[in-house]
């Protein structure tokens, strides 16, 4: 295949499937094992994120209800807060509303040594605006290529981009509202909005493949995670964002300053020996 601009061509394009199988885990020990180790791996990468001042930008997109904030816990919960940050995506503020849709995520790209997460996106132009009518179609349709070159001038100037679609079904979803609707600390969470989304499915299917289809690329592309199992979801999630941000990239430790290991041995009577192993 042609590619006049040397960039990196996307595996094949992903897309909303039916058969979600079983969860990879048989027990919850198995299970937090894996959390552990991942969550572990992942603290590494972020330091050597921060020493090299690198950048990295993870989009969450989703049904409602497919566990993005407990993926996005499990994420954050064990790294430096200094150097991690989430950007919850709502309707634009009224001073937004007028202005190109992607000027207020511009405001949130991460700085070097950071990374960043949007909670939903500015992929809501492609989705929801374009499911509910919010704006015309050649509006929608020219988002496609807005995206691409807003990614790709993140991609170019040294921003990692992972980018995670949430999936479940409609049966698991219809549970999860409905455990939310009977549990009295988990109630504040649906909304008439999940429930009009919940409608809509057959529509968002489709601007959700067209989604994938035009915006799938070398530089930033799609990972379906399977949603269905909570605890499988939030391991496949750090698997993808650990295999994502080490691409290239030397995780071991940087070497001890050497001025710094002799003022250490001077001052603490340091074996100087022993901090070099």
């Amino acid at each position: 295949m042609n590619n006049p601009n040397n960039t990196q061509l996307p595996s094949s394009t992903p897309f909303l499937y039916d058969d979600f199988g079983q969860s990879r885990f048989a027990s919850k020990e198995e299970y937090k094992e894996a959390l552990t180790r991942q969550q572990e791996q992942l603290f590494h990468v972020q330091q050597t994120y921060f020493h090299q001042k690198k950048r990295a930008l993870i989009v969450f997109e989703g049904w409602d209800a497919s566990g993005k904030g407990g993926a996005i816990r499990r994420i954050t919960e064990k790294l430096d807060p200094r150097g991690v940050s989430v950007f919850p995506v709502a309707k634009p503020a009224k001073e937004d509303q007028d202005k190109h849709f992607l000027y207020r995520f511009w405001q949130h790209i991460p700085s070097p040594g950071t990374i960043k997460i949007f909670d939903r996106s500015h992929y809501g132009r492609v989705l929801v605006e374009r499911v509910d009518k919010l704006v015309d179609e050649e509006v929608w349709q020219r988002g496609y290529e807005e995206i691409n070159a807003f990614e790709k001038t993140l991609s170019d100037s040294g921003v990692r981009i992972i980018k995670l679609f949430m999936h479940i079904s409609s049966r698991e979803q219809r549970e999860r509202f409905e455990e939310r609707l009977h549990n009295p600390f988990k109630r504040w969470k649906l909304t008439e909005e999940d429930l009009h989304n919940r409608k809509m499915r057959k529509a968002y299917i489709e601007a959700t493949n067209d989604m994938f289809k035009h915006t799938h690329t070398g530089y930033a592309p799609w990972h379906v995670i399977n949603g269905e199992f909570k605890w499988q979801a939030r391991v496949n999630v750090l698997d993808a964002v650990i295999a994502k941000l080490s691409e290239g990239v030397d995780i071991s430790p940087p070497p001890l300053d050497e001025r710094l290991i002799a003022l250490a041995s001077k001052q603490l009577d340091v074996d100087e020996d022993l901090l070099n192993d």
